[in-house]
């Protein structure tokens, strides 16, 4: 199938994954993946089980591009587990899954880059964006549609300082709304989480948020936990008052009503695909080498720029696994990055790297060795 067209029209959305992962005949590492290649009956010489875990948000994602990359290759079976970014990016240092997805690249305050070089032995981990997930502020309020909420207001929520929905500043912010007395229910992930870390990002930057950004919820902040996007999108379904974050394809398959975010300049921004991708057009690369690492300027103040956005990375090593770990997840990385596999994000709620990111994205993933 050829996407080419349909992916240039939306080059300029960002999102999807890439990895990387290399073998030498000489590493004897047990684990992550298993396979042999020249399979018998098997086309494209390929077989064996790919095992990967982390991010819950790019859950749906993998799914899509487990189920059209094993029905090209049925001897390979794709086994991801959407144990949460924190728990990904462990499992990966520890050596029992070839690669890990994260909504953040590995973190350099926590030694990360460190003990994923370690784990990789004769090469260095690196950060590889594959998947484009804009976070969606969600919220469960009957009667109230198209809330619209400042980063300033977001914050005061998510700090347990605004606690009723008729609050002054929420006021201000929709002046011709009515809105309830209900009490607010602010949902935060349980679990150490990605989207966590862009989301306190996003509030560092913008909203004179108190606490430093992590993928751990901050218990100074308070607030209900819920783990994993689909344990978010259940909650605040189920609650009335609720509100919290979570990507934009858990928001709309829970059918979820989702707030206007206030940008760098002040202007309520619906989220969509092309809004988000105003804002991840404009990260930079600040990783060296196939380490691409991206910066996001949450505060961004690009006209109809929807400002709250993350990268799902796909972490692992540029050489270092078994060579069979290495081939199979070149190859599943080869058609994550391709443009059948980038056009099959755009109808589960996320987005197509830009033209220009996903070049580099091939590149690293072709160096593979």
């Amino acid at each position: 199938m050829k996407y080419a067209g349909r992916l240039a029209a939306v080059a300029a959305i960002a999102g999807v994954l890439s990895l990387a992962a290399c073998g030498t005949d000489n590493n004897n590492d047990p684990g992550n993946s298993t396979s042999t290649a020249a399979a018998q009956g098997d086309d494209s010489g390929l077989k064996g089980t790919i095992n990967a875990a982390g991010s819950s948000a790019q859950a749906n994602a993998i799914a899509e591009w487990k189920k059209n990359f094993q029905s090209q290759n049925p001897g390979v079976s794709v086994n991801y587990q959407p144990s949460g970014s924190g728990a990904g990016v462990q499992s990966f240092i520890q050596g029992t899954v070839a690669f890990a997805g994260s909504d953040s690249a590995l973190d350099d305050a926590k030694g990360e880059p460190a003990q994923a070089d370690a784990r990789c032995k004769t090469g260095k981990a690196i950060d590889l964006p594959m998947v484009t997930g804009p976070v969606a502020v969600v919220y469960n309020l009957p009667g109230v549609d198209g809330l619209q909420l400042s980063p300033k207001t977001i914050g005061g929520i998510f700090n347990s300082k605004i606690t009723k929905w008729d609050d002054p500043a929420i006021k201000a912010d929709n002046p011709n709304a009515k809105l309830p007395s209900t009490a607010i229910q602010a949902f935060h992930r349980s679990d150490e989480s990605g989207t966590s870390a862009n989301f306190t990002n996003f509030l560092k930057a913008t909203a004179e948020w108190p606490y430093e950004p992590a993928k751990a919820w901050p218990a100074e902040a308070q607030g209900q936990g819920a783990k994993g996007s689909d344990g978010i999108a259940s909650a605040i379904k189920s609650t009335e008052g609720a509100v919290s974050y979570v990507e934009l394809s858990f928001a709309e398959n829970s059918q979820l009503q989702k707030a206007k975010v206030a940008n760098g300049s002040g202007e309520f921004v619906e989220l969509t695909p092309d809004s988000a991708a105003k804002t991840v057009e404009a990260a930079q690369v600040v990783g060296t080498g196939n380490d691409l690492k991206l910066k996001i300027d949450y505060a961004t103040q690009a006209a109809g720029a929807y400002p709250i956005v993350l990268v799902t990375y796909e972490i692992t090593c540029e050489k270092g696994l078994s060579a069979d770990d290495s081939k199979l997840v070149k190859s599943f990385l080869t058609y994550t990055a391709s443009d059948e596999g980038q056009q099959a994000l755009t109808t589960l709620g996320y987005a197509p790297l830009p033209a220009s990111l996903l070049t580099k994205v091939r590149t690293a993933v072709e160096a593979i060795s």
